[in-house]
């Protein structure tokens, strides 16, 4: 039986504004990292967060290596951060020399303030530094920054958030990226706005914005010939990426309030399937960059595995939660402080397709599908 088009999880929603955004820095000459579509981008996001310097980057991981640049972290420092991320967040920490002690989440999927306390003072005890703590905001939803940006004041340690999944979302009176010492967003392909690829580096210090810019340009020191006495990278944004994240970001609010639309049609329709919930989150706060399902096998009788294996038969991309970085080869040997709330959301979860993009159509497919697979279970 021939299947439609594949429904994808978080695929990227351009159009026409696009091309010619897009069309319009080619024309202009500017393709490469300088120009005023990389300036009036930089502008607009900074409005758009309520950011006073933003530095657009080659991608979320630059932005983050940069920020731990930046606010000090040294080779050896202790990095405290969640578990429940991409591992993006634990190599930055790793391409500064730091070390992560990964902390377990609360049950939204966001890093326990409690636990990243307990990380601190078992680093202290030890008679190690701590450079940073490193916040993830998970599918859209922002950190419990009202209790750890309190505790980074208490103990002195600059807090860098990683609202890489999170760019239009609040919470507690914060906005996402425009939040402690340094904060940074991703552009990637599936997230909720794209340059393609690309990042950007939020900070209320001009200084830090400066430096980035410099580190991010190779440390090209102001010379009229090319001199060099710090240890550079070539991490700035295109003109031409830039351009497209305009036109993007131009369009934010009505990309974000689509996906809340489709959380909710998710939430009506779950409500009805015992042993089944959604990752816990606020719709009217969170960018709801993806929807996820929470299966208990005890009362629904099939696993999300299952799920997901019928979808994929259907076309229709799902995705499961992120694997707890303590559990990843690459970092076994890390510390980890906390129990099982991690590991319980990775085997118990599943995204769904929540993308912008999707039609009604769409969303009444994969409905449908989810259906068809309850009625066979």
């Amino acid at each position: 039986m021939a299947l439609d088009g594949k429904i994808y999880l978080s695929p990227p929603d351009v159009g026409p504004s696009e091309d010619f955004a897009v069309l319009r820095a080619l024309s202009s000459g500017w393709v490469a990292p300088l120009g005023p579509e990389l300036d009036r981008f930089e502008d607009e996001v900074a409005k758009f967060a309520g950011a006073s310097n933003v530095v657009a980057l080659s991608s979320g991981t630059a932005a983050l290596h940069l920020a731990l640049e930046v606010v000090g972290v040294q080779p050896g420092d202790v990095v405290v951060t969640s578990t429940m991320t991409f591992v993006a967040t634990p190599n930055a920490i790793s391409y500064v020399g730091g070390v992560p002690p990964f902390v377990d989440c609360l049950e939204d999927g966001t890093p326990d303030p409690d636990l990243i306390q307990v990380a601190i003072e078992s680093a202290h005890s030890d008679g190690l530094r701590v450079g940073a703590i490193v916040t993830v905001d998970v599918y859209g939803r922002m950190a419990d920054y009202k209790s750890i940006l309190a505790i980074g004041q208490a103990f002195k340690i600059p807090v860098v958030a990683d609202s890489a999944e999170a760019m239009g979302a609040s919470r507690d009176g914060y906005t996402a990226g425009n939040v402690g010492s340094a904060g940074i967003f991703s552009f990637n392909g599936n997230k909720i706005m794209t340059t393609s690829g690309g990042g950007m580096l939020l900070t209320s210090d001009p200084q830090k914005a400066d430096y980035v810019r410099y580190l991010a340009t190779q440390a090209r020191e102001p010379t009229v010939h090319y001199e060099h006495v710090e240890l550079g990278y070539n991490y700035r944004m295109s003109s031409v990426c830039a351009a497209l994240g305009r036109a993007q970001l131009s369009r934010l609010p009505e990309m974000i309030a689509r996906r809340r639309t489709r959380r909710r049609q998710y939430q009506t329709y779950f409500a009805e399937v015992p042993g089944v919930s959604l990752l816990p989150g606020n719709v009217d706060e969170d960018n709801c960059w993806l929807s996820s399902i929470l299966v208990d096998e005890s009362v629904s009788g099939w696993s999300p595995l299952a799920l997901q294996q019928y979808l994929e038969g259907q076309n229709i991309e799902t995705r499961p939660l992120w694997k707890p970085m303590h559990l990843q080869p690459l970092y076994r040997d890390a510390r980890f402080v906390g129990g099982d709330v991690a590991e319980r959301l990775f085997h118990s979860g599943l995204a769904l397709p929540s993308g912008s993009s999707m039609s009604d159509a769409e969303m009444d497919r994969v409905l449908r599908e989810i259906s068809t697979f309850l009625r066979s279970t």
